[in-house]
């Protein structure tokens, strides 16, 4: 019989955000589940993240939370500190770290450059590989404050059924935390290449119904297990942002099926963890990875889709031309090109 409180590792990757992180942080340390370490990433930042992360842990630095916020009991008041932790480089890390790690609550990572979401991850899930007595990895993005128990209810679901290599939570906006982002996960449209979240934008009433397939699970929160990463692999790292977790979701099928924990909810920020840039550099860098990753997937898993994936994409280009957006445009036609 499988135990009922296997081992998981909490995987957060922190790029020039460690704001959102340590609000992450407080609500991941108030967990009901009872085993568990936490492992954050850090991928090249440039604001002193890793510093400010090393404060937050000795108690030195609080995370800040409006008054007035729904969610606050969720971050605050602070837990208790000091925490212990350990630092590694990447290498360090990927080797394994340090056989007395049992004694850390919490390991940093430097992973020594911005690598991406796939790249950063990797890292943390090698590290998590080279851990025996860790059983599931669960990847949560930065810029979320979970409930006490979605951890709990992630485990409980992906237990009762060893076929499912990985599951989702139930993600609602933190700053409309009554509002749905998805249900788990998203469908996906090849004639376009693109997706949509399932239950977005509806007003969140548990328990939820039953959901239609999932495509994939929305990377925001990903419990997968030690086989799936065995059999299936790690992210694909081409994909610098973006397609990411529909990729690793085609390279499981018919190997594993992907859960969905109702119960298990997360509330997310969403598109913080772009970086610190203005709107506008966001918006083009966004749509930059958007439509490389696309146009990379669509070869790979559904070619036979390819033409019209790319006749989207021109008019996504003609439209910018018509409204005098050349810099828009210009992104576009250097990735028409393949660049």
């Amino acid at each position: 019989m499988k135990d009922a409180h296997p081992s998981v590792c909490i995987l957060l990757l922190n790029w020039n955000g460690w704001q959102d992180t340590i609000e992450c942080l407080e609500s991941v340390f108030r967990t009901t589940y009872s085993n568990y370490c936490v492992v954050v990433c850090d991928n090249g930042s440039t604001d002193d993240s890793m510093r400010r992360l090393k404060q937050w842990a000795e108690g030195t630095l609080c995370a800040w939370t409006s008054p007035a916020h729904p969610l606050r009991s969720h971050s605050f008041p602070p837990i208790a500190k000091p925490l212990s932790y350990r630092e590694y480089s990447r290498s360090e890390a990927e080797s394994g770290g340090a056989h007395s790690d049992a004694d850390a609550q919490l390991v940093f990572i430097q992973t020594g450059a911005n690598l991406g979401f796939a790249g950063g991850n990797n890292v943390g899930l090698r590290y998590a590989l080279t851990r025996n007595e860790i059983e599931y990895v669960w990847l949560l993005n930065n810029d979320t404050v979970v409930a006490p128990d979605a951890l709990s209810h992630l485990v409980e679901k992906v237990t009762a059924d060893s076929t499912i290599g990985m599951c989702g939570s139930t993600l609602l906006f933190y700053h409309r935390p009554d509002v749905v982002q998805a249900l788990g996960g998203a469908t996906y449209n090849p004639w376009i290449g693109t997706a949509k979240h399932i239950g977005e934008q509806t007003v969140f009433s548990p328990p939820c119904a039953a959901v239609p397939h999932l495509d994939y699970v929305v990377g925001a929160s990903m419990l997968v297990s030690k086989p799936f990463l065995r059999r299936v692999g790690l992210m694909n790292e081409a994909y610098f942002l973006y397609f990411e977790e529909i990729d690793w979701a085609s390279r499981a099928k018919g190997i594993f099926k992907l859960g969905y924990a109702p119960e298990s909810v997360v509330y997310h920020k969403q598109g913080a963890t772009t970086g610190s840039r203005s709107r506008t550099q966001v918006n083009l860098q966004s749509m930059y990875y958007d439509l490389r990753s696309r146009l990379r997937f669509t070869r790979t898993f559904m070619p036979q889709y390819l033409a019209s994936v790319y006749i989207c994409i021109v008019g996504f280009w003609l439209k910018s031309l018509l409204r005098g957006d050349v810099e828009r445009a210009e992104i576009i036609f250097k990735i028409l090109r393949g660049k």
